[in-house]
């Protein structure tokens, strides 16, 4: 069953037609849809935040609809358009690696290279496939067409690798800042839920260029007698981030995307350290 509800991510901005020329070809084929704005504000050509900001909202949506995403600045060329069919939504987007975080935790999802042009618009531009190839095939999604009508399975879609991390031989483990937010809190490529041994307070640093970190919160006001240092929370997007209270993180401390990151977890009061309970 499909909800009827297309969500929207971009990088188009609201100050061009673009947005609104996608929503007028979804709607003129499928006139009983929901059109929901994720964003349109993801920076030009950026797939990896459009990646996590994507993979921070899919799921708050009811099962059946549609996550149309374009970033796409290889538009006009060989790149592939693709569907993502999970148990719950479709994905469509182009094959760039705007949905590898999708694909890195719904392992079980089904890629398809679209093909079938019956769905398309009649002239498919260069520039703007968002308007002429994937905003028609949404609208068809939406109105209930399967998956298996526009084109074979993909077995190798485009990943990025992202939120790799790496388990060293002396036990740290080495990520990266995947994303920065609005308020500079920075993401790191850690998942809570991997490190079980420091969410039940087992004792760690986590370094950052010359800057090294010993405190996890669970919340903001938990922070208000240090609020100069900075600490880690466990972010609602399922990662954990550095933060600092009313503050930009990102801009006091000058990190930014992609700069590399060692957690270590110190030894507990037998002197062992928790390499095992480690899950990269």
């Amino acid at each position: 069953m499909r909800s009827g509800i297309v969500t929207l991510l971009t990088d188009f901005g609201f100050a061009d037609y673009f947005v609104g020329a996608m929503k007028g070809v979804i709607l003129t084929r499928s006139p009983s849809a929901t059109i929901v704005d994720i964003t349109h504000s993801i920076p030009p050509h950026d797939i990896r935040a459009a990646a996590f900001i994507l993979n921070g909202a899919y799921s708050c949506f009811p099962a059946g609809s549609i996550h149309l995403a374009v970033v796409d600045p290889g538009v006009g060329s060989d790149r592939r358009p693709i569907v993502v069919e999970t148990s719950k939504y479709i994905f469509v987007g182009p094959d760039n690696g705007l949905f590898s975080i999708v694909l890195q935790r719904l392992p079980e999802a089904q890629v398809r290279h679209v093909t079938n042009s019956k769905y398309f618009l009649p002239s498919l531009s260069s520039t703007f496939h968002g308007r002429d190839l994937f905003a028609p095939v949404a609208a068809a999604l939406a109105s209930g067409l399967s998956p298996e009508a526009l084109g074979p399975i993909v077995k190798d879609p485009i990943r990025l690798g992202f939120a790799q991390n790496e388990l060293t031989t002396d036990g740290s483990v080495l990520g990266t800042i995947i994303h920065v937010d609005y308020f500079g809190n920075c993401v790191t490529s850690f998942e809570p839920e991997k490190f079980p041994a420091l969410l039940a307070g087992q004792r760690f640093c986590l370094s950052v260029k010359e800057i090294n970190i010993r405190t996890l919160r669970k919340h903001y006001a938990e922070v208000a007698a240090n609020a100069d240092e900075p600490f880690l929370v466990a972010g609602s997007a399922g990662y954990l981030e550095i933060s600092l209270q009313c503050s930009s993180a990102a801009r006091e401390l000058k990190i930014t995307v992609g700069e590399p990151l060692r957690l270590v977890l110190e030894p507990n009061s037998q002197g062992n350290r928790e390499r095992a309970r480690v899950r990269v």
